[in-house]
């Protein structure tokens, strides 16, 4: 016994052994992994403080932008509400004026029309404007202005009989009046077409003016959203993070105060059970010596003699138990053809075959394991229950988390399509500007040497003209000069062909003229065409630079949607993994929770009606 005790021992102290050291391989493993996962967390918690710290920044620089842009547009915007009221007022006292002074001009006119068909007296023509004044529009103006024009007349002029005899008549006097209210109709007509002109300039300034302001507080704000929306999520993952590093952090403390615990229980169960196995190998060793063992086969008698005591049968106990086994088996029967119980039915047919005391432990046995069942069996319900609820809460979040995860990367991808075909789009214009500035550059050198040639013809011509005519108008000045002193021979001399020099002189001179006439045409053609190609090489320049700016942020743009697409297709496949565990694991809850025959409720109350049964069966063995 000692020596199985011993093997006994060493093999659990083996057994423990090994089980400590995959524990502590698991630990080692735990806390690698552990330790790796706090790094990364405090290394993506940094990157997302310093994100979210930048987007804080930019976020307060456009809204500083926006309110400062927006107060801009309150400005001009009152200006022109301003301006407008200032318009209304000078176009209604315009549209006064006006009316005033045309119908003035038309009253003139009238009276005119009036006074020329009815010929009669000065005095005569006065009292007819007077009535016309009365019912005609415009007319009081008029008789005003002509009783005073009247009235600034040199005194004492002489009357006259007719109102047309004279260029002083009253028609006179009103065709000098309508061509100065017609003169006040044309200025005030010309100062309100410059007005409203003013007006609609200024308008158009200011509507320019605010739409692009408006334009550019739009881009600030969609700009200031996004920015707002990723600091939010970048938070959002802040907060995860920093839950994630506590979890690990906490998880890493009690793996390793865990471990702790256990090695100290681990090192002092193997000095126990050291300390044991020396003590069975030292009692070992001591029973085995041969001494030993003669003392005890010398004076211990193991086997037992004598009579053995003979116990008194008791007929009318046995009978009675007897009587009671047969009524127990009865009542079990019935029990489990009602309750359709293969446990009560098997117990029933044992109760007859076997002893009576075996048979209230068979009874003891069959209760407890009901019992046992019944609180597994609730046990049981609530575990699925509580799985059921969890496997549905994160089946649900699963998949809200794919079905937004594929929503998102189906907008990053067609963000990233629509950035690569605008790159294209901007390297194929680019390439175009840059073909574009070669063949003006090269144009541009061939022009130019052939205007420098040209330049430099025409001033060689020039000199060589400008040397020509020294020549000869040196020789027929000297020529001349020999002629009025009267140095004149007996025979005529030769004095050169002065008959044709003013012809030859005249052409070199028209020669000479065209020469700088070409040297000024070519210059100027040159100037202006180095400032037309230095003017589109800038153009140029400057525009291929912005559709470079442009393609290198789009660039950057589309490399960062592609990496943030590709983060949250892996995110899409861990979180779809996790949705697949979740299906898979309700697959396997199905046939253990949800697909029964009978309910639970029945099952509790079958077993409690076979518990009730059996104890009213012990009851009945219990009183014999």
């Amino acid at each position: 016994m000692l020596g199985e005790m011993k093997a006994k021992g060493v093999a659990a102290m083996e057994e423990e052994a090994k089980t400590f050291k995959e524990y502590a391989e698991w630990v080692s493993d735990q806390q690698r992994e552990l330790g790796f996962s706090i790094k990364t967390h405090k290394s993506n918690i940094e990157e997302l403080i310093a994100f979210i710290d930048k987007g804080k920044n930019d976020i307060e620089t456009l809204a500083a932008a926006i309110a400062e842009l927006e107060a801009e547009i309150a400005t001009l915007e009152a200006q022109a509400k301003e301006a407008t009221a200032i318009r209304e007022k000078e176009k209604a006292e315009y549209m006064v004026e006006q009316a005033d002074l045309a119908e003035t001009v038309d009253a003139i006119k009238r009276a005119i029309q009036v006074l020329e068909s009815t010929p009669t007296s000065v005095p005569q023509a006065e009292m007819l404007l007077q009535r016309m004044a009365v019912t005609t529009p415009g007319m009081r103006r008029v008789l005003a202005a002509f009783l005073q024009e009247k009235a600034s007349r040199e005194p004492g002029a002489p009357a006259v009989a007719a109102y047309k005899s004279s260029s002083g008549t009253i028609i006179d006097m009103l065709e000098g009046l309508g061509e100065k209210f017609k003169a006040e109709l044309d200025t005030v007509e010309t100062e309100e077409a410059n007005k409203a002109h003013a007006y609609d300039l200024e308008m158009l300034h200011i509507k320019n003016t605010v739409e692009h302001m408006t334009s550019d507080v739009e881009e600030k704000s969609a700009t200031k959203a996004k920015i707002t929306a990723d600091v939010g999520e970048a938070e959002g993952k802040l907060a995860e993070e920093k839950a994630g590093l506590a979890d690990d952090e906490k998880m890493l403390a009690e793996v390793t105060s865990t471990f702790e615990v256990k090695t100290q229980a681990f090192e002092s169960n193997q000095k126990v059970r050291k300390d044991e196995i020396e003590a069975i190998s030292k009692a070992i060793e001591i029973i085995s010596n041969p001494a030993v063992a003669e003392s005890y086969a010398e004076h211990i008698n193991l086997a037992q003699t004598g009579p053995q005591a003979t116990s008194l049968l008791q007929m009318e106990s046995a009978s009675k138990r007897i009587a009671a086994k047969q009524r127990v088996s009865a009542f079990l029967k019935l029990k489990a053809a009602a309750l359709s119980s293969k446990a009560l039915a098997e117990l029933a047919s044992q109760i007859a075959e076997n002893p009576f005391a075996k048979v209230i432990e068979m009874i003891k046995t069959l209760l407890a394991r009901l019992k046992e069942e019944a609180a597994a069996e609730a046990d049981h319900k609530a575990w699925c229950d509580d799985q059921l609820k969890k496997n549905k809460l994160k089946r649900e979040k699963k998949t809200a988390e794919v079905e937004k995860l594929q929503a998102e990367i189906a907008v990053l991808a067609s963000q990233i399509e629509t950035m690569g075909e605008r790159i294209k789009t901007l390297i194929d214009e680019q390439a175009a500007l840059t073909k574009a500035m070669a063949e003006a550059t090269e144009f541009r050198t061939k022009e130019k040497a052939e205007n420098e040639d040209t330049i430099a013809d025409a001033k060689a011509g020039q000199e060589a003209v400008k040397a020509a005519l020294a020549i000869l108008k040196e020789f027929y000045a000297s020529q001349a000069a020999l002629l009025q002193a009267g140095q004149v021979p007996e025979l005529k001399a030769y004095k050169g062909m002065q008959e044709a020099k003013n012809g030859v002189i005249g052409m070199l001179e028209v020669i000479l003229s065209d020469f700088a006439r070409l040297e000024a045409e070519t210059t100027a053609d040159e100037k202006q065409a180095a400032a037309e190609y230095d003017r589109f090489m800038k153009e140029a320049a400057a525009d291929k630079l912005a559709k470079h700016n442009e393609e290198v942020q789009l660039k950057l743009d589309k490399d960062q949607a592609e990496f943030e697409k590709s983060e949250k297709e892996e995110d899409l496949g861990m979180v779809q993994e996790e949705l697949d565990r979740a299906l898979e694991y309700f697959e396997y809850l199905k046939p253990n929770c949800l697909i029964v025959h009978v309910s639970y409720e029945e099952r509790v109350k079958k077993r409690e009606e076979e518990i009730a049964a059996l104890n009213q069966a012990y009851e009945i063995l219990d009183g014999m």
